[in-house]
């Protein structure tokens, strides 16, 4: 069995919302309440962790918003030109080092960008499931959000996110319009392999 949904179709059975998520560039001007946004940082949350220890943070802004231009003016000319139509832009960020029990003191964390990326999927998914899309980039100032977002030392600016309700895309650039369809997949075969690597 397969499932289909928005334009893509998976070799197996699996929910639709994975094939509904997808990754936007034109926004409708609607605006997300507070409300809205605390529910996608709430299925954030429950995502899974090395020792649970939650190492993922986000800075975020509502467009029209005391802090939408800070934000906003951290995104490259491109990103920029459709990131402005968005409802709400979010700078991920995760902390390098996890207290574990039986140590008086954190330890570096290998996973804190894995797990922060977990938190990204599922706030992704939740927001699919509210009727809005988020899409996550890396086209933007690491090194000025630091400074203008007060990033603590220890923790690492992972990527950017953009939600918004998905909108006309006559309202892009001509270039990116041609772009502005739901994307397609590798096979599983090209990213899963039983036992080790092929050999080359």
């Amino acid at each position: 069995m397969t499932t289909s949904a928005n334009g893509r179709t998976a070799d197996h059975a699996i929910d639709p919302i994975f094939l509904e998520r997808w990754s936007p560039r034109a926004f409708t001007p609607e605006l997300i309440s507070q409300a809205d946004l605390q529910v996608l940082f709430e299925a954030a949350r429950w995502a899974p962790s090395s020792y649970n220890s939650q190492p993922w943070r986000f800075v975020y802004a509502r467009r029209g918003t005391a802090h939408w231009d800070r934000l906003l003016g951290l995104f490259n000319p491109f990103n920029l030109s459709w990131a402005k139509n968005a409802a709400a832009l979010i700078i991920v960020v995760s902390k390098e080092t996890m207290a574990v029990p039986g140590k008086d003191e954190e330890i570096p964390s290998h996973s804190h960008s894995f797990d922060a990326g977990a938190a990204w999927a599922s706030l992704a998914l939740q927001a699919t499931r509210l009727g809005w899309q988020a899409h996550g980039m890396a086209g933007f100032d690491r090194e000025r959000a630091v400074t203008e977002l007060n990033v603590p030392a220890g923790y690492r600016v992972e990527a950017a996110i953009a939600i918004g309700k998905p909108g006309d895309k006559d309202q892009l650039p001509e270039a990116m319009r041609a772009r502005e369809t739901p994307s397609q997949r590798n096979p599983i075969t090209a990213t899963t392999f039983e036992g080790a690597f092929p050999a080359a």
